[in-house]
């Protein structure tokens, strides 16, 4: 066994050896709060609208008929025919007048400034409580 051993003249260097351990626990962090803000911008907006009004017009006829005219359509134009009746040795219808009802389409230019909204999302992280004593504590050091 003896010869096991190191001669006494040599030199005898320890060696050490680091360890490493890894652990995880869970910390107080940043705290993050998110708002909505809601801003507000103007549009111009230059749009054709199309939109039908009813002109109406009244034609006398003074013209006898034998049954009441139905409504018709002449192009654009609904005609609805009124009637009178009147008491002569015989009776007669009459046609007193029609009234025509045409549709005309009319387009015209609209400008209006319209305010559009958009929201938007605004983070803030706020610092926990804990980590500004720890640090000023530090600084005191």
């Amino acid at each position: 066994m003896l010869s096991e051993l190191p001669p006494a003249r040599e030199p005898h260097i320890p060696l050490h050896a680091e360890e490493l351990s890894v652990s995880r626990r869970q910390t107080t962090g940043d705290t993050l709060q998110v708002s909505t803000v809601t801003r507000e911008h103007e549009r111009f907006v230059d749009e054709m609208l199309n939109h039908e009004r009813v002109e109406i017009e009244r034609v006398p006829i003074g013209r006898p008929v034998d049954a009441i005219p139905p409504v018709r359509q002449e192009g654009d134009t609904t005609i609805m025919s009124v009637v009178e009746e009147t008491i002569v040795v015989d009776r007669r219808l009459l046609l007193k007048e029609e009234v025509r009802i045409r549709r005309l389409r009319v387009s015209e230019r609209h400008q209006e400034t319209v305010v559009l909204r958009k929201q938007e999302a605004v983070i803030t992280r706020v610092e926990p409580l804990g980590a500004d004593v720890a640090s000023e504590r530090q600084e005191n050091r």
